[in-house]
């Protein structure tokens, strides 16, 4: 799960989220522009963290509490990160969601979904020693 979430989290840099028009020039009138995770400082830096994040958080199996902990706050960041864009697509006059901002929305449930794993596998592990 963890990997689909980062695939997710890369693939946000290239495709857009919301695809809108915006005033830059009053003499041109709107132009088209995509909002992705290279648009803003703010979600270059999210997309970055969570991207890296979560491939860093996948070599903690060894240490499950600990990545659960990281999973948990990678979750709450792919929220910051949903709030960001919402926030981000304000400057546009109008325009569409993307088909593709199901990713940015896919990877908190794919990061749930993961935490879900890692914390059966923790009470999987436990049982276990109690058996030895």
């Amino acid at each position: 799960w963890m990997l689909c979430a980062a695939v997710c989290g890369v693939l946000t840099f290239r495709f857009s989220f919301f695809s809108g028009h915006l005033q830059k020039d009053p003499a041109k009138g709107p132009v088209l522009d995509f909002l992705t995770a290279a648009s803003t400082v703010w979600l270059v830096i999210i997309g970055v963290v969570l991207s890296l994040g979560i491939l860093v958080d996948i070599f903690y199996y060894k240490d499950r509490k600990r990545q659960t902990w990281i999973t948990i706050a990678l979750i709450v960041l792919s929220l910051v990160n949903i709030v960001v864009y919402w926030m981000a697509r304000k400057v546009y006059l109008d325009g569409t969601f993307s088909l593709s901002a199901l990713l940015a929305l896919a990877m908190p449930v794919f990061l749930v979904l993961a935490c879900r794993g890692i914390i059966k596998d923790q009470k999987l592990v436990k049982s276990a020693d109690r058996l030895r």
